[in-house]
């Protein structure tokens, strides 16, 4: 029996997640996955057209439409238009249907978990002959569109939980004119979580779509979605860790040691190698004025690598624009980036006489390409001084612009990284602005930008994730494609910082790299030292060129 895996990814852009879709597809189609997939989340206000919808069913101009703080998109579903946004529970059910022709009952499907899970909502609903969706005595509550393609679905449902209703007064909903549409919360007298839905909805499916076996991972509910906790994050915001204006108190160590921490085994024990390469390096770093995430990041690593002549650069500053738990570079408002920096960097590059540069950064919120075109010109510049060094990047997420990862791919970097770092549930409490799902359609963007390149993404464990959800992390890299995966042992880079759960043990850490090797991965490099940029050159040396799927 296929394996279902559902997600609840909270919100995510409506190209991010068209982008994740067709990842997981690909992975169903091209045999990366043999699971099922059930993505749940909620989008940003958007409107959009099926590919034989007509858009004179979308009411109001598009400049109305941007005041009110939406966009049109046309997709490849079935369908005319319909309204995503805050407060709509969306569905998109990544499944192979044994039979092409099962598309009509596949609909009838839905409709049918739709009116489970309703049911348990308070509400009593139906399907209506000659019209796909569901019904209730005020209107329709939730509308359908799919897409088969090879036998495998996309796109799905939304329903109407308490989204603001305004937005399909702009619209013939669905193509229907004379039909009204209407909302969970309205029917049942009260707001109705997205959380409500979620634990309603996802059993329901199972049920009626037959499934025996079943995996679950959620994504934090924030505020106005429903039961909300409180995070590690925003108490470390609070006491000013990240900041170096607003001095965090020191917490008191016992033994090296916060409250509740393990301590720490002899496997995690690293000598310091002050030897003649780490200190030739460190004086390089210092007279080029570079950074590295090494020394920033607290690196255990350090001495290994710089004794060895390698190191990862990073580029665009000192200052974060964001804060997450595990990190130690600062968070603040960052300086105007160096144009000169790039050459620089190349500089340093040509001097160490690198086979395999990493250059990472600081997020870069700020600027309008995330830091996007000073990647670029330190690759194209890395690259003219030293034409045999292959160049790794570690990226942040662009805030999922598809124009700045396009900027940094043309640049044609042999490895494109970007972490993770933790299982769904934990994304809120351990990077604050970043997504998932954000994260898994921005390593399959770059895949499709530069085939014959490689995709790279790591993992931090020790933060107070489980076994399962790490298994579970790694197949959903799988699914979607991701070439090489690390995997390393959380380190608290000061008493300030989130404190370490429990100590992984190496005989875990091998059973990540066979679990994700013997899913299909090229390559796992998994242990308690690894970092991102921890054995890159023999990470890419250990996958081939073009690789195929």
């Amino acid at each position: 029996m296929t394996l279902l895996r559902s997600r609840w990814l909270g919100r995510l852009q409506y190209t991010e997640a068209w982008d994740l879709q067709r990842a997981i597809h690909e992975g169903k189609v091209k045999g990366r996955t043999l699971d099922d997939y059930l993505l749940l989340l909620e989008h940003p206000p958007v409107f959009t057209i099926g590919r034989n919808g007509d858009s004179s069913n979308l009411l109001a101009d598009r400049s109305a439409v941007t005041e009110a703080g939406a966009e049109v998109l046309h997709v490849d579903r079935g369908g005319d238009i319909t309204f995503h946004g805050p407060g709509q529970l969306v569905g998109y059910p990544i499944l192979k249907l044994d039979d092409p022709k099962q598309v009509v009952p596949y609909v009838r499907r839905i409709e049918e978990t739709l009116i489970a899970t309703l049911s348990d909502l308070g509400v009593e609903a139906w399907a209506e002959d000659g019209y796909t969706g569901v019904w209730t005595e005020k209107g329709k509550v939730a509308a359908i569109g799919v897409r088969v393609s090879r036998r495998v679905t996309m796109h799905g449902f939304a329903l109407n939980l308490h989204p603001e209703m305004h937005y399909f007064a702009m619209m013939n909903p669905c193509g229907i004119a004379d039909r009204p549409v209407t909302s969970v919360s309205d029917l049942v007298g009260r707001k109705v979580a997205l959380e409500e839905a979620v634990e309603a909805f996802i059993p329901a499916f199972e049920e009626v779509f037959g499934y025996s076996e079943s995996e679950t991972q959620l994504a934090a509910f924030v505020r106005g979605q429903g039961r909300v906790s409180l995070y590690e994050v925003d108490r470390l915001l609070e006491a000013g860790t990240f900041s170096p204006e607003k001095r965090a108190e020191e917490p008191v160590l016992v033994n090296g040691r916060l409250p509740g921490e393990p301590v720490r085994p002899q496997w995690m024990k690293v000598t310091a190698r002050l030897d003649g390469d780490y200190l030739r390096l460190k004086k390089l770093m210092r007279g080029l004025d570079l950074n590295t995430v090494c020394e920033e990041a607290n690196c255990p690593n350090i001495y290994e690598c710089w004794g060895m002549g390698t190191a990862t650069l990073m580029i665009l500053g000192d200052k974060c624009t964001r804060a997450c738990s595990f990190c130690n570079v600062t968070t603040g408002k960052p300086t105007e980036y160096d144009i000169f920096e790039p050459f620089r960097a190349a500089e340093a590059i040509e001097k160490m006489n690198l086979k395999h540069a990493v250059i990472t950064s600081v997020n870069r919120d700020d600027l309008d390409d995330g830091g996007a075109d000073i990647f670029a010109r330190t690759i194209t510049e890395s690259r003219r001084r030293s034409p045999g060094t292959e160049i790794e990047v570690l990226i942040p997420d662009f805030k999922g612009d598809r124009e700045a990862l396009q900027t940094v791919m043309d640049a044609s970097p042999e490895v494109l990284n970007h972490n993770t770092e933790t299982v769904l549930r934990l994304q809120r409490d351990i990077r604050t602005s970043a997504s998932y799902g954000r994260s898994l359609a921005l390593l399959w963007r770059a895949k499709q930008m530069t085939p014959d390149g490689l995709t790279k993404s790591g993992l931090i464990v020790g933060m107070g994730e489980t076994r399962e959800e790490v298994l579970a992390t790694l197949a959903d890299m799988r699914a979607v494609g991701i070439d090489i995966i690390t995997i390393g042992q959380y380190l608290r880079p000061t008493a300030k910082h989130r404190p370490i759960h429990r100590y992984v043990h190496p005989d875990e850490f091998a059973e990540y790299k066979s679990f994700g090797e013997g899913m299909g991965i090229p390559h796992v490099e998994s242990g308690p030292l690894v970092r991102s940029s921890y054995h890159a050159r023999e990470s890419r040396a250990a996958v081939p060129v073009t690789i195929g799927t």
